[in-house]
């Protein structure tokens, strides 16, 4: 089976790269328990300092897989791996970086919100439009995006559907810098990346921990996931998924 999550280590970096362009990076339920299972080893390899995500292809992530999420609303028994891919993100005392040469769309934005440095390309789209899908926002979004950006901007992406773009995301705070090229922005990506594993460990950690309020972001993500697995497996949710996939 082909490989959709690339792992590689060097210089105390562990880049992870979403790998299925054909399908905008489209997040699979094997994808996201690949992820996690790097992410949670490397929390035991002391070699590993860092987590950079980068991506293949032009698009960043086009966030789940909508396949797979229409099996999971029809579906009593199916799993749904990306909650526990989303409480590593939610929890991890690492510094994590993200290389975004794409649009980011549903998780492809949330997650961000849980990357400690962000480098994106300027003309790339963030968008966080889960009631257009009749669902309800992930991975402690609803707190971290209205914290960061203000109510009346987080709204108009959740509910609206409106999105930002990489100059937007840095004025915004989302993001630390952009960049006019995808090279550009995983050049400088991979560059602070091995900078921040250069940095005296424990400090770098308790930095982090101090910063986030990791209990609070765990308990929005539970709350947000029981709302989210409801309005999936409403009729309403269904139907738009059908639509989208032409069933």
């Amino acid at each position: 089976m082909e490989k959709h999550i690339i792992c590689q280590k060097s210089n105390g970096v562990l880049e992870i790269k979403f790998a299925r362009p054909d399908k905008k990076n489209a997040l699979t339920n094997v994808m996201y328990t690949d992820a996690q299972i790097a992410m949670e080893e490397a929390l035991n390899d002391d070699s590993i300092k860092v987590i950079l995500f980068t991506a293949m292809g032009d698009f960043f992530t086009a966030g789940n897989d909508l396949s797979e999420f229409l099996t999971i609303a029809e579906s009593d028994d199916a799993e749904f791996n990306a909650l526990k891919f989303i409480k590593v993100l939610g929890d991890y005392p690492k510094p994590i970086v993200a290389a975004v040469t794409g649009s980011g769309v549903g998780l492809g934005t949330t997650m961000l919100l849980h990357c400690d440095l962000v480098y994106i390309l300027d003309k790339a789209k963030l968008f966080a439009s889960f009631v257009n899908l009749a669902v309800v926002p992930e991975a402690g979004s609803s707190l971290l995006l209205t914290e960061r950006i203000g109510y009346a901007r987080a709204f108009n992406m959740f509910v609206m559907g409106e999105s930002l773009s990489g100059t937007q995301a840095v004025n915004l705070g989302i993001a630390n810098q952009s960049f006019d090229t995808a090279e550009e922005v995983e050049t400088i990506a991979r560059q602070k990346a091995e900078a921040l594993a250069k940095k005296p460990y424990q400090a770098v950690l308790q930095t982090k921990q101090l910063m986030r309020d990791s209990i609070k972001i765990l308990e929005k993500i539970h709350y947000e996931n029981i709302y989210f697995t409801e309005r999936l497996k409403s009729d309403e949710a269904k139907v738009i998924l059908r639509n989208f996939l032409r069933i």
